[in-house]
């Protein structure tokens, strides 16, 4: 995969992740996805490393 096309599926990719986030917050009763975010991070105390690491793999993947 080459420029666009990288850039399209990462996008595409990340925007599934976006999909669950949003599933996840309606399935909690939450009014949005910050309120479920803010309220469970602390479960996640590495969720900045692991999506650091998580988009460098799709990224890597998708070259």
């Amino acid at each position: 995969m080459r420029g666009p096309e990288k850039v399209s599926s990462t996008n595409a990719q990340m925007i599934s992740i976006a999909k669950l986030q949003k599933f996840v917050s309606e399935r909690l009763g939450h009014a949005s996805v910050v309120l479920t975010l803010d309220t469970y991070s602390h479960v996640l105390p590495n969720m900045q490393q692991t999506a650091t690491d998580e988009i460098e793999r799709m990224l890597h993947a998708a070259s």
